[in-house]
């Protein structure tokens, strides 16, 4: 069993209970306008270039057996993605870190054995595993069997998911995890379908299952200024949110323009570009806007 990780982040404090390792793992059904992972959407492992980093030295053409790199007379690199099987081998080479492959197939022992380094934290601060993305849910069978081993082993787990998943899926899952970081997006669905690619009539459906089964959830709702700060949204959370005992907290996730420079290195063009962060007395406005109709807990995220 194996799956594709793309990232292991240690001593994390906002993704649960405790002191947490979170293990991100690759693919994603969604495409979120705002999105500042996109080296998460799709599974496989893929390849990584800034250009503000490359000397033109010429190595990575050396050593790549497909033809992916080449340099133009003026000492332009050149990249053609189509080629690229990220075998990795340019990365190796590549002395100023220009190159890098994001994503690595690893087997649930692995991940395990890197997760269980810390476990003297988790049981002093109630802390355990998150797994994160991406969406870990498009990686089903490999999620399941990271739970499964956190459980065997002690530990507290969480799953980040935007809920967009079959009910069979979620009802698996949700034996072996202790909370559900479940995101609420878009309370319109045209909206939703628009921003992100799907309607979020099966991620509605999906937490009145869960909550069902008894599961617990914390509700984490990125804030877009110009897309969902707005009345209409702040009492669609809160209606979502009165509606089921099992949302015990909601978490408000402001927009942030950190991954605008990871499109660039995976070759993609982000979207929202001209979009502002918010200040901080602009985010306490939202989190009072959204108390003020609920009695669930509303905190930034």
């Amino acid at each position: 069993m194996k799956g594709t990780v793309f990232n292991i982040q240690k001593f994390c404090v906002n993704d649960g209970p405790g002191i947490r390792t979170v293990v991100f793992l690759k693919g994603c059904p969604l495409r979120c306008a705002w999105c500042h992972n996109p080296e998460s959407h799709s599974c496989p492992p893929e390849l990584l270039y800034d250009a503000s980093k490359c000397v033109s030295c010429g190595r990575c053409a050396a050593v790549c057996p497909n033809g992916v790199h080449s340099f133009d007379a003026d000492g332009k690199h050149i990249l053609d993605r189509s080629r690229c099987t990220a075998c990795g081998a340019c990365a190796d080479a590549c002395v100023p870190g220009a190159l890098e492959v994001s994503g690595k197939l690893m087997s649930v022992d692995e991940v395990m054995k890197e997760v269980l380094k810390d476990k003297v934290f988790y049981d002093n601060s109630g802390g355990g595993i998150t797994l994160s993305g991406g969406e870990p849910l498009l990686q089903f069978e490999f999620s399941l069997s990271l739970l499964e081993a956190a459980k065997q082993n002690g530990l507290n787990t969480c799953i980040e998911t935007c809920g967009y998943a079959s009910e069979d899926k979620i009802a698996k899952i949700a034996a072996v995890t202790d909370i559900f970081l479940l995101d609420w997006k878009l309370s319109d669905s045209l909206l939703h379908k628009q921003y992100t690619g799907v309607d979020n009539e099966r991620i509605r459906s999906n937490v009145e299952l869960l909550c069902h089964i008894g599961a617990r959830i914390i509700l984490r709702c990125p804030i877009i200024p110009d897309v969902n700060d707005n009345d209409e949204h702040f009492s669609g959370i809160a209606e979502l949110a009165n509606s089921y005992a099992c949302i015990e907290e909601i978490q408000i996730e402001p927009y942030h323009s950190l991954g605008i420079e990871k499109y660039r290195k995976v070759g993609k063009v982000a979207k929202l570009t001209d979009t502002k962060m918010p200040d901080n007395s602009t985010v306490e406005e939202w989190i009072a806007a959204i108390a003020a109709k609920t009695n669930v807990p509303v905190k930034k995220g």
